[in-house]
């Protein structure tokens, strides 16, 4: 549909978002379902946030001595899963503190908000809302999805949202500029 390598599918608001605190004093982090050894090589390069500063899924590894080299090796099993009731833990395993702010954009992202939200003093929470099928991808209730389906924002925590007071921004209405211009 873009016709654009996956490390250019990047959001130009989430580029200039991070931009923007990192200005202004903020220490960033990505904290995706993703796998990290997928995300750590291009976040620097794509969002400005360093490897370390990545906290994602990851498959159990071990350390092994071959030919007198030492490597680290894969194994075929999960380590860790970031997402959902996952996302605060990855969060305090790998930052060590609590958010003042998170972004999100699906059902696997409800944790990490409450989790950011309900601290102590001034908290922002921020979901995304995938609903402009003409520049980008429309999913979740904007195309009718279930409740529950993998990837959707669904009406459940849309309503979440709003009881919360967590912004929504959706996609087709707020944002003028959805990717960054091609390279």
């Amino acid at each position: 549909m873009t016709k654009r390598p996956y490390t250019e599918m990047v959001y130009q608001p989430m580029v200039e978002l991070l931009a923007y605190l990192r200005a202004h004093g903020y220490k960033t982090f990505i904290v995706s379902g993703g796998g990290i050894e997928f995300m750590r090589p291009w976040a620097e390069q794509a969002y400005g946030v360093p490897p370390e500063q990545v906290v994602g899924s990851s498959i159990k590894t071990r350390f092994e001595m071959r030919d007198g080299k030492a490597v680290l090796v894969r194994l075929p099993e999960l380590n860790f899963i970031d997402d959902g009731e996952g996302k605060p833990i990855g969060i305090n395993q790998n930052i060590g503190h609590r958010p003042i702010a998170a972004f999100g954009n699906s059902d696997g992202d409800r944790q990490m908000l409450e989790y950011a939200t309900t601290g102590t003093g001034a908290r922002f929470g921020m979901l995304v809302l995938h609903d402009d099928k003409a520049r980008e991808f429309a999913y979740g209730p904007a195309t009718g999805l279930p409740d529950g389906h993998i990837g959707t924002f669904s009406q459940a925590l849309f309503d979440e949202a709003q009881k919360r007071g967590w912004t929504v921004v959706s996609m087709k209405n707020d944002w003028k500029t959805i990717f960054p211009a091609k390279k």
